[in-house]
């Protein structure tokens, strides 16, 4: 354990009383960490200097630190950051319309062990998953950027590198913690979890009763389609997924978004339109149309290329016209390889590869 990100006020509280001192200092020291301020003790503090040094010499470091930054064309800005292994993972601050919000993309594990054909992160396969510790102190890099340039960290997703299910337990530490109002981070409604279907985890996070948004990585109608390009769509049918969908979004209460990549001649057809706006039916979900962001990388060795505007609004007409909410998300960030799929994990500040987890 080398930070602070890595206990929440129980454990904290806990590890005070340890030392002997007030347990009802933790709140206050754990406010301070997540607002981004020194961690002093001026009288208005009323810290012990005793506990000021026991803190700083228990825990003297982040569980993860910036090692390179990028911003893109469009003001997205994607971190590099470095974890206390030298292992490296990224994510992405994304500016809002809103002059002063942003949203962040954090990453869940590093590396990714999905294989989806047309993503780049699962190029270099699995390394590990990250600590609860380690989601939290991207979240607090992102304020920190967002911060610096007059935005406020609005709302975050599951979305970078990883895929959320199979690391459930730390991202829903994380996501408990970010959603903890003592801590003044966010609200349970500004947290999103993705996955490419892992029906159990869809189902536990259910079962936990948290009310975030799920985003649920579809990208075919049909379970053939699906498999090719995503081999957990051999496990998963999408049947089963979209079962287990239903059954958070009833208890939840609120839509499920549904991520669809539009690939040229792959998933983009009319045909696949239909067959999607079938699928989904009168479900109450929403549809998140992605513009593909070339990777020049393949497991299966297809060269992938993205829709052309025209088959791709025709596709959303389709389903428009049965009643569906479809939106066109926009790309961010693809000059700095900081969009859906883009996302990899470097040595040396050298990429490797490049998936962003669940698109």
């Amino acid at each position: 354990m080398t930070s602070l990100a890595d206990l929440d006020s129980p454990g904290l509280a806990q590890q005070f009383a340890a030392w002997g001192y007030k347990p009802s200092h933790a709140a206050r020291v754990l406010r301070s960490f997540y607002d981004g301020r020194e961690i002093v003790s001026p009288p208005s503090r009323g810290l012990p200097q005793g506990l000021v040094e026991k803190l700083q010499t228990t825990f003297p470091s982040s569980a993860a630190t910036l090692d390179a930054r990028q911003v893109a064309a469009d003001g997205t800005t994607k971190l590099l950051l470095r974890l206390a292994d030298g292992r490296t993972v990224e994510s992405v601050l994304m500016p809002d319309f809103r002059a002063d919000r942003a949203a962040g993309c954090i990453s869940s594990q590093v590396g990714c062990a999905m294989g989806c054909d047309f993503c780049a992160t699962t190029k270099t396969g699995f390394e590990r998953n990250l600590t609860a510790g380690e989601i939290v102190e991207q979240f607090l890099a992102l304020r920190r950027e967002a911060s610096a340039g007059g935005r406020k960290l609005q709302t975050v997703v599951f979305m970078g590198m990883g895929e959320p299910m199979l690391n459930l337990d730390a991202v829903l530490i994380a996501v408990r913690r970010l959603a903890d109002n003592a801590l003044g981070a966010l609200g349970w409604r500004q947290i999103t979890v993705s996955t490419v279907g892992i029906v159990p985890g869809i189902e536990a996070l259910t079962a936990t009763g948290l009310n975030v948004h799920l985003a649920v990585s579809l990208h075919a109608p049909d379970d053939a389609t699906r498999a090719r390009l995503l081999p957990m769509g051999k496990r998963f049918p999408i049947a089963d997924i979209l079962a287990a969908a239903d059954r958070f979004q009833a208890r939840r209460g609120r839509p499920v978004t549904i991520q669809y990549c539009l690939l040229a001649g792959v998933n983009d057809s009319l045909e696949h339109a239909r067959l999607l706006a079938e699928l989904l039916g009168s479900r109450r979900m929403h549809i998140n149309l992605l513009r593909y962001n070339p990777t020049g990388l393949s497991l299966r060795g297809v060269t992938y290329e993205p829709s052309s505007d025209e088959a791709a609004e025709a596709f959303a007409a389709v389903l428009r016209a049965r009643k569906l909410v479809a939106h066109f998300r926009r790309s961010r960030g693809p000059d700095i390889d900081a969009a859906c799929g883009q996302l990899r994990r470097r040595t040396g500040g050298v990429s490797e590869a490049a998936c962003g987890g669940a698109l």
